[in-house]
């Protein structure tokens, strides 16, 4: 039995693995999808204060409270950055770590180091009356749709899940100093549809931290592809268990 610890993206909340997570469990796995602060169901704590760190501390958290060992850490986009930290912070309990169209940092790094398109978010962000909420990315005509979603009832359904993201999610940097961190075997999944403009994806280097040669999946479909795919997405994860 594996653990699978699943972090969901910008402006997404636990509910975007609600498909994953049955079909994981299917196979004796334990699996955890929280909603980070600010997020979904703790929508109600978002303010400006949160950021990347905030994150972060959740998740460690979770693994701290729920005593996680030999844990899968997947992390969606912008969770690309958390699971990164996570690991920097408590390496001896992860065991992989999955980056699922995933922001992938280097120390010191940001969001909108990573991903550019987002100092425009920031700019209006600033703009606006709030001064510190970006919204989500608006639903674009198809093929591309919202976050690759096409299909109007999961459209309709994935845009009640949303909200907004803060300032600080995007500007605060990463620390990845921890020489342990980079012993952890990784997994990259590229999801490989239509993409949005002005969105760009890094090479994935050949060798890992760890020495071992990269390992880089893809899937046929977009952004979100625990919603459009996710019994392909599962057996992919199933793989590492």
């Amino acid at each position: 039995m594996s653990t699978f610890l699943l972090i969901h993206g910008s402006w997404h909340s636990g509910r975007c693995w609600e498909r994953v997570v049955p079909l994981l469990e299917a196979y004796g796995h334990r699996v955890f999808a929280p909603s980070l602060t600010g997020c979904g169901d703790k929508a109600h704590l978002l303010g400006p204060e949160v950021g990347l760190d905030t994150h972060v501390d959740d998740v460690v958290g979770l693994v701290a409270e729920q005593n996680l060992d030999d844990v899968v850490l997947v992390g969606h986009s912008y969770a690309g950055l958390v699971i990164s930290s996570v690991a920097n912070r408590i390496p001896e309990r992860i065991a992989h770590l999955v980056y699922l169209d995933a922001l992938v940092p280097q120390d010191g790094e940001s969001a909108v180091d990573v991903q550019p398109v987002g100092r425009r978010m920031i700019e209006l962000a600033e703009k606006s009356e709030s001064g510190w909420r970006v919204p989500p990315m608006p639903e674009l005509p198809a093929p591309l749709g919202l976050f690759g979603v096409t299909d109007p009832a999961d459209v309709a359904w994935l845009r009640e899940t949303l909200t907004d993201q803060t300032v600080r999610c995007l500007r605060q940097s990463v620390r990845l100093d921890n020489p342990a961190a980079d012993a952890i075997p990784r997994t990259h999944i590229h999801n490989v549809g239509p993409t949005p403009p002005g969105i760009t994806r890094r090479p994935v280097p050949p060798i890992q931290p760890n020495g071992s040669a990269a390992q880089v999946w893809e899937l046929p479909t977009g952004h979100d592809c625990m919603i459009t795919m996710p019994r392909e997405l599962s057996e992919l994860l199933l793989k590492l268990a």
